[in-house]
């Protein structure tokens, strides 16, 4: 997990639910989030925290905490230019993503 500031810096969210491709398995996502952090996101310096969270029924959560709506927005857009990225977006069932940002409002 990438943690930088506290929560007050924070304004933007990007929260993308999805469910695993079959055959891949947790261990799988959880290594290339790791990988992701350490080689994509790390260099990112308005992203104030990235995570996965897990719901009922292969329901998985990615969630990118930045700056602004638009600085998470700009970070999620350039997951499609990264290799390291790429291979994790692999591994998601992609008719069950469902992508949304939104705005810190108080």
């Amino acid at each position: 997990m990438i943690y930088r500031q506290a929560t007050s810096a924070f304004a933007g969210m990007e929260f993308a639910t999805f469910k695993l491709r079959e055959g891949v398995t947790e261990e799988q996502l959880i290594a290339h989030s790791k990988a992701v952090d350490e080689q994509f996101l790390s260099s990112q310096t308005e992203l104030l925290a990235h995570f996965l969270l897990k719901g009922k029924e292969g329901q998985y959560a990615d969630v990118a905490i930045a700056t602004t709506q638009e600085k998470a927005e700009e970070i999620c857009q350039m997951w499609l230019q990264n290799e390291v990225t790429q291979k994790y977006l692999e591994l998601l069932d992609h008719d069950s993503v469902d992508m949304t940002f939104w705005s810190r409002i108080s």
